[in-house]
């Protein structure tokens, strides 16, 4: 495909050294008596994959933090082929500071003292202190340290800096056994104020010499802090990502692009100049169905797709170049051409898979592995049915199941992976499967994110429960387990798309029954459980706690949420933080009652041994309150608590009484711990 080059000329380092001369006294100025200078680091590389730069942008900013020079303000800016971070306000040098030496200890021979004094610099040995340790008595001296130049500080920590930044996966460039990167790294900018901070990296010195874009700007461009942004610009690189991300947004206004912010993501961090266009392909493609035609586009051409007026998919899409214009067209006549090609493939495949009944390629699952401990997917496709089975799904459930992985097998996924499911709800529907069937298998992958909807009706929830669970159980049981970041199954995805149908497609069973005995696995779904209460719908951590104490259980995840939701209320109440310590205090009698062999009354409390006053007051209103809801107690309990701790010895002299109050106790925590283990709740008392 031939593109439009514009040529814009090299300029000369003798030229660009003038104009660095005349900008360089701006760009400090003097604060308390030091300069305060700004800061500048480039780290320019082969093309990074979209995907990992904001998370590179993120630890670059740590990384930086950590190195703790005072500083005002960070800002940090990407393209594809450079991470940057800009600070300002750095000292031209870090302030004198003082530290404490340690010596010998005091009962060190008078030689070792005195030579400990020398090399300090310490003249008379009164100087010397004697302070009190972990390990005992010893001599120390204050030492006074000066302070670096930051050029200095800076240019012995950022080669760490940059080959510390995370990356997924990383590569040696230079030889084996030499740095990692995530791609080579080509050049360096790293500049305080109007100096180059020196090092060197992977063979690269760091300097002021930038790159401009590949096209439109010149291979090396002299910059310096102040003039940075301005001189990419010149040379057709966008530097804000705020600034391509609108430019995208302003090319298609007033075209209907069907939403999509995360190719909008993806564009906005794989072009340094973006500038979208507007193609065609020939309405006879529109045969296909919209989902084939909008993964091509998508995930294969990174184009947006185009609906017209009624919300249906038109013949239409937008592209996004890397250039400012293209106007001879060739760019979109290339782009016609690619999609063209692409669409033939599609269209080709579905017609091909379309000559063997879809439910005849079950078969063909022997020879598909799902993983090499676990079998095959016709394998995978049996413990599937029969947990559907098991989870109350009806025959639909069952059939969906038996036909959810079989498109696996066509070679429309084969070439358009990103097609899993869809591809066999849609062929299930053109031959003849029922409509709960085709929507289950369709939808069973769901939710892929946290962004995902769960899966659309009951039958089709139940497959993808099968599914996932189907999953976790063969992965834990053959020890192929998460650790750290590797996920290579996604299990955890798999474990938060279980919690989110159970919990809003309103499951009222029990996980327990689907883990079994595996405490590795219980504890893989407890984590997600409360990430999903915490993060996704804000409880406070110490409520998920008492909701999912082992006193109260946590299998039924609906029934955990409608827990919750009650704590929550209740924690308005002005009495509730109270009663929620006086619960705490009972738990800790209770347990220090039980370490000395402490055991309730198996008869139940004795009425005749409580003293009359708060201790009977107590239970008198534990009798009238039992079996309500603790919202309608809570302001009756209360102060009726507050009296009996204020005014009764729970460890009476008399072991009758003691035991028959510890009992009252056990009672009375029992009775209300049912939705939430309240010892468990922070409190300010």
């Amino acid at each position: 495909m031939s593109i439009p080059v514009v040529d814009v000329p090299d300029m000369t380092l003798d030229t660009e050294t003038e104009t660095l001369l005349e900008l360089a006294e701006p760009e400090r100025k003097e604060v308390g008596g030091q300069w305060s200078l700004p800061f500048l680091l480039e780290i320019g590389t082969e093309e990074i994959p979209d995907w990992m730069i904001p998370t590179a942008l993120e630890n670059l900013r740590l990384s930086f933090e950590k190195l703790e020079i005072p500083h005002e303000s960070v800002r940090l800016d990407a393209t594809p082929r450079r991470l940057v971070l800009r600070a300002e306000g750095l000292a031209a040098r870090q302030p004198d500071s003082v530290e404490r030496v340690l010596g010998p200890p005091k009962s060190a021979p008078p030689q070792a003292v005195a030579g400990f004094a020398r090399k300090q610099g310490i003249a008379y040995l009164d100087d010397l202190k004697v302070e009190s340790t972990p390990k005992g008595e010893y001599y120390t001296c204050l030492k006074k340290v000066p302070g670096r130049n930051t050029k200095d500080i800076l240019a012995e920590a950022l080669p760490g800096v940059i080959l510390g930044l995370y990356f997924p996966k990383t590569m040696y460039w230079t030889g084996k056994g030499g740095p990692r990167f995530i791609r080579p790294i080509r050049w360096i900018v790293a500049l305080l104020g109007p100096d180059i901070i020196p090092f060197e990296l992977a063979g690269v010195r760091s300097g002021r010499l930038t790159s401009g874009h590949r096209r439109l700007g010149a291979r090396e461009i002299a910059v310096t802090t102040a003039d940075y942004e301005r001189r990419l610009g010149d040379h057709g690189v966008v530097l804000s990502a705020e600034e391509r991300r609108h430019r995208i947004r302003h090319g298609m206004a007033g075209i209907r692009i069907k939403p999509d912010d995360k190719l909008l993501e993806t564009l906005v961090y794989l072009t340094e100049c973006p500038m979208p266009i507007q193609g065609n392909f020939d309405p006879q493609f529109l045969e296909l169905p919209e989902e084939v035609l909008i993964t091509v586009m998508r995930h294969h051409q990174r184009y947006f797709s185009v609906q017209d007026a009624e919300g249906k998919l038109a013949p239409q899409f937008v592209a996004v170049m890397n250039i400012p214009s293209d106007p001879e067209g060739f760019v979109r006549r290339g782009n016609e051409r690619v999609l063209r090609a692409r669409f033939n493939d599609a269209r080709f495949f579905w017609e091909t898979d379309q000559k063997k009944p879809f439910a005849g390629r079950k078969q063909d699952l022997a020879n598909v592995t799902f993983q090499a401990k676990l079998g095959s997917y016709l394998a995978k496709t049996e413990r599937m049915m029969q947990l559907a089975r098991e989870l109350g799904g009806d025959a639909h459930a069952v059939r969906a199941a038996e036909l959810s992985k079989i498109d696996l097998t066509t070679e429309l996924v084969k070439e358009f992976t990103e097609l899993q499911g869809v591809v066999g709800g849609l062929y299930a529907r053109v031959q003849g499967e029922s409509e709960p069937v085709w929507q289950a298998i369709y939808d069973h992958y769901k939710p892929e994110s946290m962004e995902d909807a769960i899966p659309r009706n009951r039958t089709a929830q139940i497959v993808a429960l099968a599914d996932k669970l189907d999953t976790l159980r063969g992965c834990f049981g053959v020890g192929l387990i998460p650790t750290g970041s590797r996920d290579p199954f996604a299990l955890r995805r798999a474990a938060q798309g279980v919690v989110r149908i159970l919990i809003e497609g309103r499951f009222e069973i029990s996980l327990f029954d689907f883990v079994g005995d595996d405490e590795a696995l219980k504890a893989f779904f407890a984590e997600r459980v409360r990430y999903y209460f915490k993060d996704i719908r804000g409880f406070a951590y110490d409520e998920i706690n008492a909701c999912m104490a082992a006193s109260v259980g946590w299998g039924n995840l609906v029934d955990l949420a409608a827990r919750l939701e009650r704590v929550r209320a209740l924690r308005a109440s002005p009495d509730f933080e109270p009663l929620a310590a006086a619960f705490k205090r009972i738990a800790n009698i209770l347990q220090q009652a039980q370490d000395t062999g402490f055991t309730a009354l198996p008869s139940g409390i004795d009425e005749a041994l409580l003293e009359a006053g708060p201790e009977r007051e107590l239970y008198q209103e534990f009798r009238r309150i039992a079996g309500q809801p603790i919202e309608n107690a809570i302001s009756r309990l209360r102060p009726k608590i507050d009296l009996f701790f204020d005014k009764v010895l729970v460890n009476a002299p008399d072991p009758a009484v003691r035991q028959n109050r510890l009992t009252l106790l056990q009672t009375l925590l029992a009775e209300f711990s049912t939705i939430a283990d309240f010892s468990e709740i922070v409190t300010n008392s």
